[in-house]
Parts: C-alpha cells; sequence; structure tokens
C-alpha cells in the first residue's frame, strides 16, 4: 500500500482513528519537490528542468523568424534571375561556358545580395512609414547588421572575380561601384533607373568576359537586358504608393519591342553561331587570354586538314545541308518560343498596372518584370545559338515563380 492511500480491504473500524492521531499522523497530499528530485535522482534518471521544454521552444521559434527575417531581406527567390546574366552573357561573347563562368555566376549573386542588403539599409527611413513590416523597420534584423552583409558580400564578390583574372575583376568592380552608387545616391534621382539598367548590362558583359570571349559581341545582348531592366525600374518607383498609367504602358511598348527584336533574323549571328556546352574543347579555365588567341595559323586552319570536302570545319563533323536546315529550325522556333513566354510573363501584370495603377498591381507588375528577365535571357541566349544554354537558363523559371509565392522578389 503507497503512501497517502487506503486499501480496499481495510475494515470499517480501521478507518476510523482520534483526532489526535489524525494530527500525529497527516495524510500527506502531495509530495515535497525535493523529495521527488531525489527519488528520480536514485533511480538513475536526470532531473528535468520545468522549463526546459519551453526555453528550447522559443529559442526555435526566434531562429525561424531571424532566419525569414533575412530571406526576406535578401529577397531569395529573385536569385533566380542571376544565374542567366552570364550564360547569356558568354554565349552572346561566341564563348562556351568554363569553369570561370561558373565563378562568374556566384561573384554575381554575392554582388547582387549586396545590393539587396544596402538597398533596405539606405531605404530604413521611407520603408518605416511605407513598409513598416519589412525586416528593417519591424526591428527584426538590425540597421548595422544589414549594412556589414552588404559590404561582406561586396568584397566575397570582388574575390570570387579577381580568380578569373584582370579583366573580369574590373568588370565585376565597375558592377559594384554601379550598385552602391544607386542605392545610395543615383536612386531617387532621374539617373537612377539607367543606373540600375547599366547594373544588368555589366552582369551579362561579366558572363563574356569570364569566358573570354568576344566582348563587343556580347552589347547587343547586354543593352536589350539593360533596357528590360530599365522599364521595370521606372515602373518600381511608384510601387508603394501607386501613380500614373504611363509608367507600365512604356514597360509593355518595351516588352513588344524587345520581343520583336529577339524574334528577328540577324545575318551577322547566322556567320558566326555562338558556342554551346557540346562543342569542342577551345577555351581554357583560366588565364586573360585575348579572344581567338588559341587560333594559331598552321594549327586550327591548315588548307588539308580542315577544310577537306564534306567536312564541316567548325564543328568537326560531316557536313549534311539538311540536318543543319533542321538544327536552325528548331532553333529559331526555340527563341520564339522564350520571347512569347517572356511577352506574356512581363505584359500581363503590366496591362493590369497600367488599368489601375495601385500600389498592389504595380509591385505585381515589377515582381512580373523581374521573373519575365530568366525567359529573356534565355531567349539571348537561344538568339546566340546556344540552346543548351537556353534551356538551363529556363529551367529557372518554375523554381523563381514558386519561391516568389512565399517572399516577395519587390
Amino acid at each position: 500500500m503507497s503512501e497517502g492511500r487506503v486499501s480496499q480491504d481495510a475494515s470499517p473500524s480501521d478507518l476510523r482513528e482520534s483526532p489526535s492521531e489524525r494530527h500525529a499522523n497527516p495524510v500527506p497530499l502531495e509530495a515535497d519537490p525535493a523529495e521527488q528530485q531525489a527519488s528520480t535522482e536514485a533511480r538513475g534518471v536526470g532531473p528535468v528542468p520545468q522549463d526546459a521544454a519551453s526555453t528550447t521552444s522559443t529559442r526555435s521559434a526566434r531562429q525561424g523568424v531571424n532566419v525569414h527575417a533575412w530571406v526576406e531581406l535578401l529577397r531569395l527567390p529573385a536569385l533566380f534571375t542571376v544565374p542567366g546574366d552570364a550564360l547569356a552573357g558568354a554565349a552572346a561573347a561566341g564563348a562556351r561556358p568554363t569553369p570561370r563562368t561558373l565563378v562568374a555566376i556566384a561573384s554575381s549573386l554575392c554582388l547582387y545580395e549586396a545590393g539587396m542588403a544596402l538597398n533596405d539599409w539606405a531605404d530604413r527611413a521611407e520603408d518605416a512609414v511605407d513598409r513598416p513590416h519589412r525586416p528593417l523597420p519591424s526591428g527584426r534584423i538590425r540597421p548595422t547588421a544589414a549594412l556589414a552583409a552588404a559590404g561582406g558580400l561586396t568584397a566575397a564578390g570582388l574575390a570570387l572575380a579577381s580568380t578569373a583574372g584582370r579583366r573580369p575583376l574590373a568588370v565585376a568592380g565597375a558592377l559594384a561601384a554601379t550598385v552602391w552608387s544607386y542605392d545610395l545616391v543615383l536612386k531617387r534621382t532621374p539617373a537612377g533607373p539607367v543606373a540600375m539598367a547599366a547594373a544588368r548590362s555589366l552582369d551579362l558583359l561579366l558572363g563574356g568576359v569570364a569566358a573570354n570571349g568576344d566582348i563587343r559581341r556580347a552589347l547587343p545582348s547586354a543593352l536589350a537586358l539593360g533596357t528590360h531592366t530599365l522599364a521595370v525600374t521606372t515602373v518600381s518607383r511608384h510601387e508603394t504608393q501607386g501613380g500614373s498609367p504611363w509608367a507600365p504602358l512604356s514597360g509593355l511598348a518595351t516588352t513588344a519591342a524587345l520581343a520583336w527584336s529577339i524574334t528577328h533574323d540577324d545575318p551577322t549571328r547566322d556567320r558566326q553561331p555562338g558556342r554551346d556546352w557540346h562543342v569542342g574543347q577551345d577555351q581554357h579555365a583560366g588565364g586573360d587570354r585575348k579572344p581567338g588567341a588559341d587560333r594559331q595559323p598552321g594549327r586550327d586552319r591548315q588548307p588539308g586538314r580542315d577544310r577537306r570536302p564534306g567536312r564541316d570545319w567548325q564543328s568537326g563533323g560531316d557536313w549534311q545541308p539538311g540536318r543543319a536546315a533542321a538544327s536552325a529550325a528548331n532553333l529559331v522556333s526555340l527563341r520564339g518560343a522564350l520571347a512569347a513566354v517572356y511577352a506574356a510573363t512581363a505584359a500581363r501584370p503590366l496591362f493590369h498596372a497600367a488599368l489601375n495603377p495601385s500600389p498592389q498591381l504595380t509591385q505585381r507588375a515589377v515582381g512580373g518584370g523581374i521573373r519575365a528577365m530568366i525567359p529573356l535571357q534565355a531567349a539571348l541566349a537561344a538568339r546566340s545559338g546556344a540552346p543548351v544554354t537556353a534551356l538551363l537558363t529556363a529551367a529557372l523559371a518554375p523554381a523563381a515563380r514558386r519561391f516568389g509565392r512565399k517572399v516577395s522578389m519587390t
């Protein structure tokens, strides 16, 4: 029989006791906490703090909130729009992607996120009024931490670019200077959209330089991407308070013009097809080599070696006119489809914002313009004769759309 409990076999006489006995032998209602802990330790079980579960739960909740705040600050879904810059730049420059292209992508990612953190640091006073839910005005992230992150990411981006050579470092340095100038000085001036467009164009050129391509051939693609960025940035200047429908209308016109230019045949590009992932090994991963330096006379273009009848001296395979025509037709169809996806992704929210330029619809138009950069990059790669690069770039679009539903890109 345990303490404080009566046996069922006890007689009624056993249940009766005098007041003195009851006072001398009181029935314990509950055990002393110290005795419980001693008993627990005697059984070989360590003491369990009463606040352990609540403390662990609170700590986990705080860590989750902090991680989500940084995801929101850095706008991580927008990162899917960055790799296509370097890939499209390498294709437009007539080069095959190399390991240095991956370095350029990593550098671009760091510089892009540096701009995101610096943007919120510079806008913390404005966001406190227009968007108090943002990580800095809400107090979830300290402004000094955001500024330190911007500086660290910028240093990391430049360090990565330096491993690819002096020319990529020079382009990355110009890109970093443009990003910091935009966020700190130029954003609220008429030159703001132009600075943002220049940053995207430089990011594409970084991919071309890192792959040792011809930078002059990449200029039209850089101009196209910069023009789209200029239109999106112009619309974004009214995303917190709404505004005139003229900015979305100009964005629609820009989208239509770019889609037409991508599908328009360029004879100069047909004479100089770009290289894709499967083309011959004629690019090196390191060094600052000038374009065409590997084409030495007597080695790459010997009359009796590379120009034999029935051979395609560019690809090294048998020349088959019907097969080449089919490949060209497939490439035209691919870039036409990608241009259509680009136009649909950007035009629909822009049209809604033009009908009703409210803050909510304007923000959707800006988000659509950011996501539309992926099919635009893919279409530019296809126009440069790199279908594999185009398809790899386009494969990033579903992920950007999926994660963009959870965390805003604007």
